[in-house]
């Protein structure tokens, strides 16, 4: 897997992801859009750690210089 990710982008998909957790585990939202909101968290949360966004890889895209 090539780096396909700048830093600005892992930060981004950290807070979001921080953000996340922050609205499921705090009750702010429940049910299943707080479980969807759970696994897109920990989704970009693995991504930022790889620094691999599989969804841009089709497409060519990268934020990384």
């Amino acid at each position: 897997m090539k780096r396909n990710m700048s830093n600005t982008d892992r930060i981004v998909r950290v807070v979001l992801a921080a953000l996340f957790a922050y609205l499921y585990f705090g009750g702010i939202v429940t049910g299943t859009l707080g479980i969807v909101l759970v696994v897109l968290g920990a989704v970009f949360l693995l991504t930022s750690v790889i620094a691999f966004c599989p969804l841009y890889a089709p497409f060519k895209l990268s934020t990384y210089k």
